[in-house]
């Protein structure tokens, strides 16, 4: 497994594995039109033109997981985090988390998620995020701000 920050012709696959990892978030929120299922590879473009996105590679060199970040004011915003469904519980997400933190230099980290996602929560958590901060978007969802 290799972690490497990915390039524009990555884009499309990445695209493509976001679709299908945030299919399991869709289901927990009984909505399957939420914006990471509705990205636009222009969107998915304009971020990489305006921060880092970083890849997970298999032994095959398949894409098999990735990361977003870029920094505003001293703050590193991390977004976008996904693995494979095949490969998730094996620790590649810590490992991206933990790998955008140190590629981007920062004084502060954030990013969020869904209060229904508890595998997301407890990863974290795990690594050392704290709740600062909750948002209700909705009578059936609220966002959780995490910080570190």
């Amino acid at each position: 497994m290799i972690i490497t920050k990915a390039t524009k012709e990555d884009l499309s696959e990445i695209l493509q594995l976001q679709y299908l990892s945030y299919q399991s978030e869709a289901k927990l929120l009984n909505n399957f039109d939420i914006p990471p299922l509705k990205q636009t590879l222009q969107e998915v473009q304009n971020e990489y033109d305006n921060g880092t996105r970083l890849k997970v590679l298999d032994d095959n060199n398949r894409i098999i997981g990735s990361v977003r970040g870029y920094i505003e004011n001293g703050t590193l915003y991390i977004g976008k985090l996904f693995v494979h469904p095949f490969w998730q519980g094996k620790g590649i997400g810590t490992k991206l988390l933990k790998e955008i933190e140190h590629t981007c230099p920062h004084n502060r980290c954030e990013l969020f998620t869904s209060s229904k996602s508890a595998k997301n929560l407890q990863l974290y958590e795990q690594v050392g995020y704290e709740i600062f901060k909750q948002q209700e978007v909705s009578n059936e969802l609220t966002f959780i701000y995490l910080e570190k």
